[in-house]
Order: structure tokens, then sequence, then C-alpha cells
């Protein structure tokens, strides 16, 4: 594939250099090389030429990156930080909020069974459905939020569920810190109602984020580029400040109790743990009023995707005919990405859930508050490293997303079969215990360097523009379940009946991961675009370009489906030629304003260099026609357009 460009790009050259001489009386080398681009994908390569193309072109991006990094640095040193912040952090600072908020409650519940063990733990003046509906309800808004969200996002856009987001988490913070009540049990019901509320901004935080991190890059080639090479880190480096919102939780946490009850061992007094838990929850409730400030009148938001996406489907409202045809175009990608994020939350969460068991085991039983929670430190900063190799790796087209995704769920299965298995050698003090600790901080590890990172960006990631939101929020609801389980039924097993349950998530995530889910790991999303647009025509058998390249399809698409048989590339050049000349000519009838920004930017800069040369190349209008030549009058818009280029 890679040789038919260079000699499709060379004998290009070469006709236009005979015929137009200079650049500026054709088609420029530069532009040439701009149409190869769109004509031939830079995926578009032979198995035999894989290795070697990837490595050249993941090297040859990685010293441009350095250097443009460097140059930064050495006109501000500061500059770089600035840069993350701004394109990485602003993102993520919803998911930074919602780790911190979310997580503090499970690092919360041991500090208020030991301080209200009446209420907390033995439920003599506490409901005990009250107790656990802590946990329920806070993961029921979350999944009302993420269904809700992501059909707002896709109906009304973006730009209104990012700030709606960040107005319900601020109002959510706010309840929690003051959060009150007139006995013990009336506390506990605001307590959860207060994290109902919260969760509802907190779930629609996880489709707006990952569809503003993806479609953020805009338009022109410059972007696509970027799209294809970095759209997997920039959506990764987003999520994983949920990572450290987890960390900045428990490391206040921990400063809070040294503040106002001075030291970390028990027993701790009921005002010193008010102010803990409160002061806590008040810092954060900052943050998130500041988040939507940025928000609302700070940043710039990716809504032009959405919009030329309607614009091309000829949508004015929710696309309903898009979700509907994917329920049976897609239906095998939806129970992929749903599935595997139940899997992941199952393992997630469930590790989150029964970190003290972990903890207790490492610590022979005897380990205080203060040591549970400098543990979750400990293993907060392991996933932390896990996150950051997944944002490095994830674009890499020789590893990519699936395979990180079911590399972490092979990892993690057999970790935790494993401590199933070996689970009374393990917890024996000794040696075992340090076998029971690796596997602790190792299955932490492998979830966010592998599927909480992965379903994060493939939930969106391979659906189009018009219902991107809404199929994350659904597969992101389905995934919320996964948490909602272990929740429910670690409360009636034993420990190791935990690890034996846990474990078989791992199988079954690896198998769906499989199955269902495509690698779009370098695929232009415009390209997919393109496909769903033939797709809504009833055409998807006349498409023939590189969104059904068997690289970028499922197994069960190539077997089943077989949609890869309709893979050509010269056929689908072709086809990319038709379209483009029929957005050209489309400019001479009056109708630029039904173009998209990716059209026009293409339209006015590279081409009318292209259709005018091939006019001089034709009979009709060649340089041996009469009136033709490089130095012919070209009195129609064509040439007009190309003086000016």
């Amino acid at each position: 594939m890679r040789d038919d460009i260079e000699s499709h790009q060379a004998a290009t050259d070469e006709k236009v250099s005979q015929i137009s001489g200079p650049p500026a009386g054709g088609l420029s080398k530069e532009a040439t090389s701009t149409l190869d681009a769109i004509l031939y994908p830079e995926d578009s390569y032979t198995s035999d030429k894989k290795t070697a193309f990837v490595n050249r072109q993941s090297n040859a991006e990685a010293i441009r990156e350095l250097k443009v990094i460097g140059g930064m640095f050495k006109k501000d040193p500061l500059s770089p930080i600035s840069a993350y912040f701004s394109k990485y952090v602003i993102t993520g600072l919803g998911l930074f909020v919602e780790g911190f908020t979310l997580f503090s409650v499970g690092n919360l519940t041991p500090l208020f069974k030991a301080v209200w063990p009446e209420c907390w733990k033995n439920y003599e003046v506490c409901d005990e459905h009250w107790i656990h509906a802590v946990d329920y309800l806070e993961i029921v808004g979350i999944i009302v939020g993420q269904i809700l969200v992501g059909i707002e996002g896709d109906w009304i856009g973006r730009r209104f569920g990012m700030v709606q987001d960040a107005l319900i988490m601020t109002l959510g913070s706010i309840m929690l810190t003051a959060m009150w009540g007139t006995t013990l049990n009336g506390w506990v019901i605001c307590y959860a109602w207060s994290l109902f509320v919260y969760g509802v901004g907190v779930g629609g935080e996880y489709p707006m984020t990952s569809t503003r991190a993806m479609e953020g890059t805009g338009s022109g080639r410059a972007a696509s580029t970027g799209d294809r090479m970095h759209r997997g880190r920039n959506v990764a480096l987003a999520f994983l400040m949920q990572g450290w919102g987890q960390l900045f939780n428990q490391g206040i946490l921990l400063v809070g109790l040294l503040a106002f009850h001075g030291s970390l061992n028990p027993p701790y007094s009921k005002t010193s743990t008010q102010w803990t838990f409160r002061v806590q929850f008040g810092v954060i409730s900052f943050v998130t009023l500041y988040l939507a400030y940025i928000r609302y009148y700070k940043m710039k938001y990716s809504d032009e995707a959405l919009r030329q996406a309607k614009q091309r489907l000829h949508t004015s409202g929710y696309d309903l005919k898009s979700l509907n045809l994917a329920g049976g175009h897609y239906w095998h990608r939806i129970v992929g990405t749903a599935g595997a994020w139940f899997c992941n939350d199952f393992f997630f969460y469930g590790n989150k859930i029964f970190s003290g068991v972990f903890i207790s085991i490492i610590t022979g039983g005897s380990s205080s508050l203060g040591t549970t929670w400098l543990y979750n430190l400990i293993n907060v900063g392991v996933s932390l490293c896990g996150y950051y190799l997944a944002a490095i790796l994830m674009d890499h087209k020789q590893y990519g997303r699936k395979w990180m995704q079911i590399n972490g769920f092979t990892a993690d299965f057999l970790l935790f079969i494993v401590a199933a298995a070996m689970y009374d050698t393990l917890t024996v003090p000794g040696s075992g215990i340090r076998g029971f600790q690796a596997i602790y901080f190792l299955s932490g590890f492998f979830n966010q360097f592998g599927p909480n990172s992965t379903t994060f960006l493939l939930a969106a990631e391979v659906y189009p523009a018009s219902i991107r939101a809404t199929a994350h929020g659904v597969s992101a609801a389905v995934g919320k379940l996964g948490a909602l389980a272990p929740a429910i039924l670690y409360n009636y097993i034993d420990n190791k009946t935990k690890f034996w349950v846990v474990c078989w998530f791992g199988l079954a995530g690896l198998i769906l991961t499989f199955l269902f889910v495509p690698d779009t790991t370098g695929l232009d999303l415009r390209e997919q675009e393109r496909y769903w647009e033939y797709v809504m025509e009833g055409r998807q058998h006349e498409y023939h370009g590189v969104a059904i390249h068997p690289r970028h399809l499922s197994f069960w698409e190539r077997v089943v489906c077989k949609r890869h048989l309709n893979y050509d590339a010269e056929l689908d050049r072709q086809q990319k030629i038709q379209e483009l000349r029929a957005v050209y000519e489309s400019t001479s009838g009056g109708e630029e304003k039904d173009l998209t920004d990716d059209q026009r930017d293409f339209l006015s800069n590279e081409l009318g260099g292209f259709f005018a040369a091939e006019k001089k190349l034709s009979p009709e209008g060649g340089a041996n026609s009469e009136g033709g030549g490089a130095n012919a009058p070209h009195p129609s818009k064509l040439a007009e357009l190309e003086r000016e280029l």
C-alpha cells in the first residue's frame, strides 16, 4: 500500500511539473502530500511492512514532539507545565473532583464506624438499609447522570452538558459539606441523598469529558494527524485526573486528621471527625465552583464536530435515526463496550470495596485507620503509574487500546485467581503476606494500565459523533451496575469467596473485548463518520475505506459480519475523488453555506489546485487542447481560486 502511495505521488508530481512548471501553476508537492494523506490514510499499510512503518512513524512523531517541548523549555521553562495544565488538567478537572469526592466515601466509612459504632457498625440507632443506601444511591445517581447527560450532550451540545455537570457537582459538594440531621439516622439519610445529587453530576462527567477530550483537536490536516496519533493520549491524560483526585483526597484526609485530632491513632473524637470530613468536602466545593466558572467563561468546546455530523446527516435535533440504526448495525459493539465496562467496574470497585480485606491481611489484622489510609495512598500512587503508562502506549499501533484492555483483563484474572486458589497459604504471616501484598498493588496497576483507562475511551471512540455521548453514557451506566453488584454481593460472602467471584469477571472482560470490541487505534474519526453516512443511506456495501480495514474491525465484524470484504483502497480513492469533486463543484452553484468547516478548509487550500491540474491533463482542457498549456487563461472560478492559491 505504501508503495502505491509513493508511486502515485511521484507520478502526480511529474505530470504537474511537466504541464505547470513551478508549484504556483499547479499542484505543489505539499498539496500532493496533503491529498495523498486523504486518499491513502496513513494506517493503510500492508502487514509485511507494518512494524517498520509503525516504528518509523512513531519515532518521527516522538522526535518532533521532543523538539517542540525543547523549544518551549528554552523560551520559557514553565511553558510545558502550563501547556499540560491547560490541555489535560483543565479538561479532566471534573474527573479530579469526582475522584476526590466519591472515593472519600469509602475512606470515611471506617472513620465513621470507629466514632459512631452504634450507627455505622451495630445499627442500634440507624437503619441498616439507609447505611447501605449511602453506597447504592451514589451509584444510582451516577447511572442517572450518565444516561441523562449523555443524551443531552448529543441533543443540546457538549458545552451545555459540561457546564451543567459542574453546577450539579457544586450543589452536591455544598450539600455534603453542610449535611445535618436532628438524629444520627437523619444525618445518614441526608448524606445518602447528597451523594445521589452529586452522583448525577459525576455521571455526566463520563460522556462529556471523554467526547470533549476526543473531539477537541479542531479541524484541518494537522488536527487530523494529531487525532490519529494522540487521540487516546488526550483522553487518557484527562481521565487520569480521577487518580490524582483519589490521591489528593487521601492526602487531605490524613492531614486533616493530624490537624484536628493530633495523630492518626484512635480513639477519634466526634469533633475532630466532623472537622475532618467537612473541611475536605468544603475544599473540593471551591474547586468545583472554579470548574463551573472556567467551563462557562473560559473553555473552548468541540460542539463543531457534533454540528458537522448532524449537518451531514441532515439532523436538526436528537439523532434518533442513528440511535435506532446503531442498535442493529453496532449491537455487538454496544455489548463489547458496555459488557467490558461492567466487568472492569466489578474489578475496580470490588478492589476498592475490599481493599480493607487486603490491608487487614497484609498488616496481620491489627491495622489502624491511619495505617489503612497510608496503604490506600501507596496503592493510588501505584495506580497512577498505570494511568501514565496507559497514556504513553495507548496510541501505539503495535499495542493500542484493544490489546491494552485484553492484557489488563488477563493480568487481573490471573492475579485474582492465584489469590483465590492460594488464599490460605498467602494469608499466613510471613513470606506469603508479601505475595499477597504484591497481588494487591499489581492488580491496581494493571487495572489502570488496562481496562479502567481503555473502557473510558473506547465507549465513545467506536461510535459516530451524533450519538457518541449517548453510547458512552449507556456503556458507562452498565459499567456502574458492575460497581453496584459487588457493593451488594460482598455483604453476604466471606473474603475467600470474594476472590473466587471477582476473578471470573476478568476472564469475561477478556472474551468480550476480543469478540466485540474493534481496535480504533490510528483510525481518523472523520473516516468513521464517512462510513456512517454510507450506513445511514443504506449503502454500507458501497463503502471501501479504511474504517472497514480488518485492523479496525472486531473479531465478530470480520468473521460473522465479514465487513472487511468490502475494503478496497483503490476503489476508496476513486470514491473520495468523486466526493471531493462534488464538494468543489457545489461552490459554483452558490451552496457554500452547506459546506462543513473541514470541507471549506480543504477547498480553500488544496482542492482547487488538484482539480486545476487534473483539468489540464484532460482532453477537454489539457495542454494539447486549443487554448491549453501552462500559460492558458482560465476564466472559470476554478482557475480564479487556483491563482489565489
